[in-house]
C-alpha cells in the first residue's frame, strides 16, 4: 500500500509519519520516505531545489527538477517496496507539485501533469492532506534555524498553495482525505490510523 501525506509548512506531516510507521510496524512491514529526496540521486537534486543559495532556480526549472527527482525515488524506492509488499509513508509526493508548482507558481495542471506522467502511472492509494492556516503553520516554524527556499517564500505565496491543496483535494476526492490540522497530533495521528486500517 501506497500512502502519502500533504500539507503546508509546519503541519506536522514528519512527526505524523514517524508516530504512524511505528504502529504501523507491529503488524507490517513499513518504508517511510520523502519528497524531494529519498534516495542519493533525488535527495542531490533536492539540494537544489530547497538550498536557498540557488536563488536563480525559475518555476519551470523547479517543476522539472521535482518530476526529475520522482522518477527517480519511484525506481530506487517505491516501485522495489511495494512489490516486496511493504506498505509505503511518503511525506509528499505529486500533490504537491500540483499545489505548489501548478498552482502557487501558476505553471498550470496540465503541464504538472504531463511532466510527472511516470509518477501520475503510479498514484498512491491514499493521501492524508493536513489542512492548516498557514498564519499557525509558518509561526511553528518560526524557531527553526534554517529556513529553505521555500519557506522564505512571501505570506501570500503559501495562502495560495493552501488553495492549490483543496483544490487537487476535489479533483481526487476518491484518494485524498482532508485532516484538520488545528488538532493535536494524538488527534490527527488517531484518525489517519482509523482509516489505514479501514483499507488495510
Amino acid at each position: 500500500m501506497f500512502i502519502t501525506f500533504e500539507g503546508g509548512e509546519g503541519t506536522g506531516k514528519t512527526t505524523l509519519i514517524q508516530g504512524i510507521a511505528a504502529v504501523l510496524r507491529n503488524q507490517y512491514n513499513v518504508v517511510t520516505t520523502r519528497e524531494p529526496g529519498g534516495s542519493n540521486i533525488a535527495e542531490a537534486i533536492r539540494d537544489i531545489i530547497l538550498n536557498p543559495k540557488y536563488q536563480g532556480v525559475t518555476p519551470y526549472t523547479e517543476a522539472l527538477l521535482l518530476a526529475a527527482s520522482r522518477a527517480q525515488h519511484l525506481d530506487e524506492v517505491i516501485l522495489p517496496a511495494l512489490r516486496a509488499q511493504k506498505i509505503v509513508l511518503c511525506d509528499r509526493y505529486i500533490d504537491s507539485s500540483l499545489a505548489y508548482q501548478a498552482y502557487a507558481r501558476n505553471l498550470g495542471f496540465d503541464f504538472v501533469l504531463s511532466i510527472n506522467r511516470y509518477a501520475v502511472e503510479n498514484l498512491p492509494n491514499l493521501t492524508f492532506y493536513i489542512d492548516l492556516d498557514p498564519k499557525i503553520g509558518l509561526s511553528r516554524i518560526a524557531h527553526r534555524d534554517k529556513y529553505d527556499r521555500l519557506d522564505q517564500e512571501a505570506f501570500d505565496f503559501h495562502t495560495k498553495v493552501r488553495e492549490g491543496y483543496l483544490e487537487v483535494a476535489k479533483r481526487y476526492q476518491e484518494r485524498i482525505i482532508v485532516i484538520d490540522g488545528s488538532q493535536t497530533i494524538e488527534k490527527i495521528q488517531e484518525q489517519i490510523l482509523e482509516e489505514i486500517e479501514k483499507h488495510l
